[in-house]
């Protein structure tokens, strides 16, 4: 239900991930005009898999798409584990969690909830092939510069382009020119791991039986004495998703292995498919948990059944920025908050913020750069502390993975725990679970009650005030139109009133003036008259009849001509 009477702001949104298309999702049903940039030139189906749970499913569940959400991804249980003989762990239990929310935890493929939630934004909201090269934050506006020559403006610029944004890295250069930029957002974000992802073309089921089971087999295999780990989803598609991590032996940061590698920034973004193949030659043997009765199964019977240039080699880089906003700039999701993926909370946080954010702009009293300003501070104040917490819940996630005696004193604490800590431990990482705002409630489920944002209640207030304010609006209406009613049905009575003055008339054998005979044609005849009154009514017609015939031409309109 969009604001009436307030001018909104334009939102420009620099990055097509899946924080910053939610967003482009929840500002449509929120009426904000919006655009968003995307430098790849087209939609490519990269990543693996990632977990989705009742930390997001509500607001799919309010976006309308929680049906079909459920047809594309797999119902999932438990995290099995196993050493690298694949001798299998005690494994963690998530059968609880629906008991607490209500929901379960799905794996989906990114490319299939990316094309769910991109179906969301109207094609001409979103422009591919623009890669930002100019930003320039005015007093009252912000214009951003594409590689292409194009040029946009709007009111607030929206960094949601990921680890290395080009937002970030404007905005950081400003404010370190001004000496007030933190000395730790000037340093790099730091990586201990790389990574390759992808996913297999669809299988036959019966090659790897594997696929028939009705849950998610989400399997995680630890190295024995290598640096690696690797992990496999099955998928509602039949496919096979896949993370190979490599362990480094020391904590590194781009600009080290740049120059120790001797690349360019572009090209160490990218990779190249080299790495990947590289990697997938070095990981190819590693055994996985799939393989039917005396049948054995590697990784590299997953690699051969994937198309390589969907295999991609990425930095699992870690950190949470300080700043994250300025003038009318502001970031989301991987440009301010990088999350290590054992978490699996990286792009449940980056969409977080855009239900955030998208309840905020809902909510904004005025387009002026005051109200931007309290904007951000209000997000930043409700969603750093979570991005914190959610920092380093990954990061233990990840020291499970861990080589050495951290990992395996994390490996033992995780399948040791009593039942008991186990389930305090998911309830209380369930309890954040943040709504739109501004559209319609869903049923709250489950035992946990969740925690009401501060940017939902201040949308739902919002919206409830719009809400009856509407419904005020339709009962005056109501009243207008019975008012209205009233007014007709009293001046038909009146009319009525004249034709059977006329229609007496006509009984006492008066000859017709012309008069009469006109006013008769200018009254519509009420239901009421015509069905209580016929009698009378066809007498006057008679009456009229030789004045009719006396006085018109053939065809002519007995009615007066109006001037």
């Amino acid at each position: 239900m969009p604001q009436d009477n307030i001018k909104k702001p334009t939102v420009l949104i620099v990055g097509a991930g899946l924080g910053g298309l939610l967003l482009g999702a929840l500002l449509e049903k929120a009426g904000v005009p919006y655009k968003i940039f995307e430098r790849a030139p087209c939609v490519k189906p990269l990543g693996s898999a990632l977990s989705v749970g009742p930390l997001v499913l509500t607001v799919l569940q309010q976006l309308g798409v929680y049906d079909e959400f459920l047809s594309i991804s797999k119902y999932m249980t438990q995290i099995a584990m196993y050493n690298e003989s694949l001798k299998p762990y005690k494994p963690t239990d998530y059968s609880l969690v629906e008991e607490f929310t209500g929901y379960g935890y799905h794996i989906v493929t990114r490319p299939q909830l990316y094309d769910l939630i991109l179906r969301q934004v109207p094609s001409d909201k979103i422009l591919f092939g623009k890669k930002v090269t100019t930003i320039s934050d005015q007093d009252d506006k912000v214009i951003i510069r594409t590689a292409d020559d194009g040029s946009y403006e709007g009111d607030i610029l929206i960094g949601a382009d990921g680890a290395h944004s080009t937002v970030r890295k404007h905005m950081y250069e400003s404010l370190k020119a001004k000496r007030l930029l933190p000395k730790s957002d000037q340093e790099d974000l730091l990586f201990s791991c790389t990574c390759l992802v992808g996913q297999t073309r669809p299988l036959d089921p019966d090659e790897f039986p594997i696929l028939k089971e009705p849950l998610c087999q989400f399997q995680i295999v630890l190295g024995k004495d290598k640096p690696y780990t690797w992990i496999t989803f099955t998928t509602a598609q039949n496919t096979i998703s896949y993370m190979t991590i490599f362990h480094l032996s020391k904590i590194t940061s781009k600009t080290e292995l740049e120059q120790n590698l001797g690349t360019t920034g572009e090209q160490h973004i990218e990779w190249g498919p080299h790495a990947a193949k590289a990697m997938c030659d070095e990981t190819r043997i590693f055994p996985i948990p799939i393989g039917d009765g005396d049948r054995k199964m590697t990784l590299g019977d997953l690699y051969d059944r994937s198309s390589m240039d969907l295999i991609s080699k990425v930095m699992l880089e870690e950190k949470v920025f300080k700043t994250w906003h300025s003038k009318r700039m502001v970031l989301m999701g991987d440009a301010c908050h990088k999350l290590h993926p054992s978490g699996g909370q990286g792009a449940v946080t980056a969409m977080h913020d855009a239900i955030a954010l998208a309840n905020l702009l809902y909510s904004i009293p005025s387009a002026s750069p005051g109200a931007f300003s309290r904007m951000f501070t209000e997000y930043h104040s409700e969603r750093y502390p979570a991005a914190i917490e959610s920092f380093k819940n990954s990061q233990q996630g990840a020291r499970v993975l861990d080589k050495g005696p951290a990992g395996a004193v994390a490996l033992y604490v995780s399948t040791h725990a009593p039942l008991w800590l186990w389930k305090s431990v998911l309830e209380k990482s369930l309890r954040h679970r943040p709504t739109i705002g501004f559209l319609a409630p869903v049923e709250r489920k489950g035992t946990t009650v969740p925690v009401v944002s501060a940017s939902t209640e201040k949308a739902r207030a919002l919206f409830a005030k719009q809400k009856r304010q509407q419904q005020t609006r339709g009962r005056e209406d109501e009243e207008d139109k019975e008012e209205e009613k009233r007014d007709v049905t009293e001046a038909e009575a009146t009319m009525d009133e004249r034709l059977l003055y006329m229609a007496d008339k006509s009984s006492l054998e008066d000859k017709p003036n012309c008069e009469d005979f006109f006013l008769f044609w200018m009254c519509p005849l009420s239901p009421g008259l015509r069905d209580h009154q016929s009698a009378k009514i066809l007498s006057l017609l008679t009456w009229l009849a030789p004045l009719q015939e006396s006085t018109l031409s053939p065809g002519e309109d007995p009615r007066p001509q109006r001037t």
